[in-house]
């Protein structure tokens, strides 16, 4: 299949529908929505709504009810990045190639802007989903699950483990994987997970699915250390090098570039080993894992 043509037609439909969904720029609030949508829609990979629909889709299910849930999945990373940008946090200017929320609106305005964007996701997950596809107690196992992968357990509890072990010289293999698993996996997994919920997916189903998931939250953070360290600034859309400069923990500080390498391909591998029972339906997911390992930004 052409992942490319796959990932830009699934991305259309994504950003269709965040636009669709979003609250328009006008009346006492156009400024503040304004900071919303700058940097909702400034672009992405769109990787997590993608695979949302991508698991529904391998079942196989139709993924088009299911899109009001990617684009709240979305609307929660988008908050995570403003809030890691911000001068308290990891401080960049850069994402996507544009000035950060904060250096744009202010940073009173860009910490609002993602208090909205995640408060905003959890209404259009609240909202009815199709009742012929989806019980409520399966949209409030949805719903927990990605409430679960926001919080303590998951992507800000992360984010604090993240920021304790900068410039901490004996950060080992084990605190690196449960820092990478919080911060970026927990959400990647969440996203999958919806797909297999609001897909039908029976208990084997959504045990691989989950697998899966966690196998390609794991990979996407690996290379995206990678890409800090060995990618440059004007591809990556960010500031290349940040992680070094700020004493993060990363799995190149850790292992070295090769070994790495090697980590990234064999949690790729196992996403894919994931998917054994699974027919061709579930090859967008395949060549999503192939991709993210792949990816240049």
């Amino acid at each position: 299949m052409d992942i490319k043509q796959y990932l830009n037609q699934r991305r259309q439909e994504v950003e269709q529908t965040l636009d669709r969904l979003l609250p328009p720029t006008t009346g006492a609030l156009a400024g503040h929505v304004e900071a919303m949508r700058y940097s909702l829609l400034a672009g992405g990979k769109r990787i997590r709504p993608i695979l949302c629909l991508a698991a529904a889709e391998a079942l196989p299910a139709d993924s088009k009810p299911l899109l009001p849930v990617a684009t709240a999945l979305e609307c929660i990373h988008t908050y995570s990045l403003i809030h890691d940008d911000l001068p308290a946090m990891d401080d960049d200017d850069l994402r996507r190639g544009m000035p950060t929320c904060h250096k744009k609106f202010g940073e009173a305005a860009a910490i609002l802007a993602g208090d909205s964007l995640l408060s905003f996701a959890f209404e259009l997950l609240a909202r009815p989903l199709d009742r012929g596809r989806i019980s409520a107690e399966e949209q409030l196992q949805l719903l927990g699950n990605i409430a679960k992968a926001v919080g303590p357990g998951g992507m800000v509890g992360g984010q604090v483990l993240d920021i304790e072990a900068e410039g901490q010289p004996q950060v080992d293999l084990a605190q690196l994987q449960r820092i990478h698993r919080c911060k970026t996996g927990a959400l990647i997994t969440a996203a999958v997970q919806s797909g297999a919920i609001g897909g039908g997916a029976n208990r084997r189903q959504y045990e691989a699915l989950t697998t899966y998931g966690e196998q390609i939250g794991l990979a996407f953070q690996i290379v995206d250390d990678l890409l800090n360290v060995t990618g440059d600034t004007a591809t990556l859309g960010k500031a290349a090098g940040s992680d070094a400069a700020r004493g993060k923990a990363t799995y190149p500080a850790l292992l070295g570039l090769e070994a790495t390498r090697r980590k990234a391909d064999e949690a790729v591998a196992g996403a894919i080993a994931a998917l054994a029972t699974f027919d061709g339906h579930a090859d967008p997911l395949r060549e999503l894992a192939r991709y993210i390992s792949a990816r240049k930004n």
